[in-house]
């Protein structure tokens, strides 16, 4: 099995798609008889188990600003468009059975593109960062096909099923690195004897920073950490200084070191509506970390009964819940918190389903090409499976 995952920010940034691509890679590229590639923006790192190739691309940072346009409607679109010439260049179909991105719409396209189909290996679309691609039908989103589809959660399984051949995967944690222990306030600056509220998210309108900064603000001597940078910096910063003063901090911190932030913390924060299957979160549960959060059919799927879910529109039951959450941190709470993390979602047990299902795909593409054509003698090319097989 020959596998690919192209993103402009692998080996570059550390932000939740890139960090679950690297864990899987890393996970898959251990498991006999499979070779794993990555292309990103960033270099190669000794002693990773996969091959790394570097594809050169404009950072979304240099985007900021731009005009939202059809196919170019954020920074990323932006930065991903400059990735797609040199995809094109590195890519080589014949090297790879399966190649999987959750970047839409240029390297979908360069993926999927340009090939004859009897020669393209088969395309895993994840929904790391939404389903939008693979339901919206218009726009550029009508050109979107694939021979997977890993949903993240339940809400898009269900919602794709019936068109795409698809699975339910949720992200997974490295529960080696993410394990309960004493923080490290002293490493990054944080004052002792405080309770602490942390918060790990990018800068952007949907994540709700400000809005959690306004929470935390109603709860006496709270401070609160905001790890995590993005377009709304300057305005996040503002909130926070006005409202916390000196208990707010913001900083950006390497993937290393995040499992102390978290051991360095009392709560989690996230004020996000709608996630689709949000590393944070993992990584808090392994770590044993409370987490506040808001109250949707994903986040009951993911917590089962191991966090404080709320309606996080309403600020004042958002702060009774931090509280609440300040104090939930028994030996047992702990262990059952860690529990969750190493029962559903270690890289391991999700790499063993996402082999199985690349081996699924990869054995219908396989039957599929070699049906005949139709213009060729024979019968009619029919698909195969539970579900017809997406257009080209």
């Amino acid at each position: 099995m020959r596998i690919l995952f192209a993103l402009p920010g692998l080996h570059k940034v550390h932000r939740g798609a890139e960090v679950a691509f690297e864990s899987l890679a890393r996970e898959l590229a251990r498991t006999p008889g499979v070779e794993v590639t990555l292309m990103g923006a960033g270099v190669e790192r000794p002693g990773e188990p996969y091959r790394f190739r570097t594809v050169r691309c404009i950072p979304r940072e240099r985007f900021e600003g731009l005009p939202s346009l059809p196919t170019l409607r954020t920074n990323d679109a932006y930065e991903e468009l400059t990735f797609a010439p040199g995809l094109f260049r590195a890519y080589a179909p014949a090297e790879y059975d399966v190649t999987c991105t959750c970047a839409y719409p240029f390297t979908n396209w360069v993926l999927r593109a340009g090939w004859r189909r009897r020669a393209r290996p088969a395309h895993v679309f994840i929904t790391q960062n939404g389903d939008w691609p693979a339901h919206a039908g218009n726009s550029e989103y009508r050109f979107f096909s694939c021979e997977g589809l890993v949903c993240t959660n339940p809400e898009y399984f269900e919602r794709n099923r019936a068109r795409w051949r698809s699975t339910l995967i949720p992200n997974g944690v490295d529960t080696a690195r993410f394990s309960p222990g004493a923080g490290n306030r002293a490493r990054f600056g944080l004052p002792d004897g405080v309770p602490l509220a942390l918060t790990v998210s990018a800068l952007i309108g949907s994540k709700r920073v400000a809005e959690g900064i306004r929470c935390a603000a109603k709860v006496p001597g709270l401070h609160l950490v905001v790890a995590g940078d993005g377009q709304l910096r300057e305005s996040v910063d503002k909130c926070g200084k006005e409202l916390l003063g000196e208990r707010y901090r913001r900083m950006t911190v390497t993937h290393d070191a995040m499992p102390d932030l978290y051991r360095s913390a009392d709560v989690l924060l996230h004020m996000s509506r709608d996630e689709s299957s949000s590393l944070t979160y993992l990584e808090a549960l392994a770590t044993g970390l409370p987490v506040v959060t808001h109250a949707t059919p994903v986040t009951r799927w993911t917590f089962e009964d191991q966090a404080f879910l709320v309606d996080t529109a309403d600020e004042e039951a958002t702060a009774r819940e931090l509280s609440r959450a300040l104090e939930a941190h028994s030996e047992a709470q702990v262990t059952a918190r860690r529990a969750l993390a190493d029962r559903r979602f270690s890289w391991k047990a999700i790499a063993a389903k996402y082999l199985a299902f690349f081996e699924e795909v990869v054995a219908e593409q396989q039957r599929h090409q070699a049906a005949p054509q139709p213009d060729q003698p024979g019968p009619e090319q029919v698909s195969g499976g539970a579900r017809p097989s997406p257009p080209s």
